[in-house]
């Protein structure tokens, strides 16, 4: 019997193995980068093959770091939700470009469902919004634009990335967790199970689709590293935050702040219904009985600092961003709206564009990435008031993922949420989910609250800002917002107006 426990922890910009000790320390880690691919703007893409290829790799040095297949008592795999990808079940080939969950290509024909009025529809089955973010729209464009898919018949099949990882780690095996089949737009939040009616208004083949299972259970085992390892865990990266932030009551509530921000609230075993954008989702289902949570999501986080250091050039690592915003008393009017990949919750924009404004000569580089880190907690406060307004505010908020190793970025949400914001030691709580759901399904935790040992120690950061300033800063942050969303407002009007007199 194998004791630790490895968990493949997908990424948007990279993949990473993590070998867990039962008691919740990482012994050691192993990450590659992934490629991204823009072949137009607003498209993103990955090469499957290459995930394939470089999570092999790194998992197979954990596997070695371990001592041996042997010395593995089970594997637990977390991924991006709604990145989606296409595969030949013959040959184990990817058919074409996987479309990542920040593509826009189907933001047009999202609208046009929203213009035929099937929104209401679709939020009450699924919990989410007719919005390019999420795979059905993805999977109905591949299948009309790429009649390579149609043409492998029933050998095509469908997932998204932790589909194609069991796959491939199984040899075959082509199932999805209950997280991930929730951010299809194609499963009925219910019932759990794949909805015909949903298939056919996206244009999904269903017979392509993974079966959906559990989160936690023996789904299969791997003999690609010897001797054989069970598969025990999976979820979506952000329901594996969740986990991993021990978020197991209603009501405790965590924010990932990683290549985008996803805030999800514990609900209970119902669905939650919002009036305010915010998606109902499915938290974790164990023994067929499902768990749901409130979630806000925010397309552009860590990648908006990625793209000041690497498009822009004004800082030559993420780390310089903590001292460059405490070199300035405060924003000097500068505000940085990071809509890189249209506005999320609780605008749902997804053809509104990036905007720097209140730029005077005063303004230096500084202020610049003090104004992209305070944006973290600018659209931070907009999701409370979305969730307070739908019954759900928060208490406290527990905060995860790359962006909170940010010393002054943490304090900055606790003074602009005005709550105490809780960082565990290990930030890597999308992976501790990961094992922690490994170690119930292998048997290793009766439960979850018993897994949640595994958390360990939190820092905490009390607000300390005067409340005055606080409201003068959120003012600004209306009219930044407000100036984006309304110049997206005039571009549909004039669209309108183009398509009603005949211009294209």
């Amino acid at each position: 019997m194998g004791d630790h426990i490895l968990v493949i922890d997908e990424g948007t910009t990279s993949t990473r193995a993590m070998l867990f000790a039962p008691d919740g320390r990482c012994v050691a880690s192993e990450a590659a980068p992934l490629t991204q691919h823009y072949p137009a703007p607003g498209l993103v893409e990955h090469d499957a093959a290459e995930i394939w290829r470089k999570t092999l790799r790194v998992t197979a040095a954990m596997v070695a770091q371990a001592g041996g297949a042997e010395r593995i008592a089970a594997i637990g795999i977390t991924n991006p939700r709604e990145t989606v990808v296409f595969w030949d079940q013959a040959s184990g080939e990817p058919i074409g470009p996987a479309i990542v969950w920040q593509d826009r290509r189907t933001a047009a024909d999202c609208r046009s469902l929203r213009e035929a009025g099937h929104e209401p529809a679709v939020q009450a089955k699924t919990g989410l919004l007719l919005d390019p973010y999420f795979s059905g729209s993805k999977i109905g464009w591949a299948m009309r634009h790429r009649p390579e898919l149609a043409a492998r018949g029933d050998r095509l099949a469908v997932g998204t990335v932790e589909s194609w990882l069991v796959w491939n780690l199984t040899g075959g095996l082509h199932i999805t967790d209950a997280t991930n089949a929730s951010r299809t737009a194609l499963m009925d939040l219910r019932s759990g199970a794949w909805d015909a009616g949903l298939a056919e208004l996206f244009g999904a083949p269903v017979a392509a689709l993974p079966e959906i299972v559990d989160c936690a259970g023996t789904f299969g085992e791997t003999r690609a590293f010897g001797a054989a390892i069970p598969i025990c865990g999976l979820a979506g990266d952000q329901q594996a935050a969740t986990i991993g932030q021990a978020c197991l009551v209603p009501g405790e509530t965590k924010a990932t702040f990683g290549t985008g921000a996803f805030v999800l609230t514990q609900a209970g075993r119902e669905p939650p219904a919002s009036a305010n954008r915010l998606l109902s989702t499915i938290a974790w289902q164990l023994g067929g009985e499902r768990h749901y949570a409130l979630e806000g999501s925010v397309f552009v986080a860590g990648s908006l600092i990625q793209w000041l250091r690497d498009s822009l050039g004004l800082i030559a690592q993420a780390g310089e961003t903590d001292a460059l915003a405490r070199s300035v008393a405060d924003n000097a009017g500068v505000y940085l709206v990071p809509a890189l990949s249209g506005l999320g919750a609780p605008w749902w924009e997804p053809d509104a564009r990036a905007a720097i404004s209140g730029l005077t000569f005063a303004a230096t580089k500084a202020h610049v990435v003090r104004a992209a880190l305070e944006a973290m907690a600018h659209q931070a406060s907009d999701l409370k008031a979305a969730f307070a307004a739908d019954g759900q505010d928060w208490a406290t908020l527990r905060i995860d993922g790359g962006m909170v190793a940010n010393d002054w970025m943490a304090q900055d949400l606790a003074d602009m949420l005005d709550l105490t914001v809780e960082r565990p030691r290990f930030a890597e709580t999308t992976a501790l989910g990961a094992a922690m759901l490994a170690g119930v399904g292998e048997g290793m935790f009766a439960s979850l609250d018993e897994a949640a040992e595994m958390r360990g120690a939190v820092e905490r950061f009390e607000p300390r800002l005067d409340k005055d300033v606080r409201q003068a800063r959120l003012a600004g942050w209306k009219r930044a917002v407000e100036t984006v969303v309304g110049a997206e407002g005039e571009a549909k009007e004039r669209r309108t107006a183009c398509n009603r007199d005949g211009f294209s």
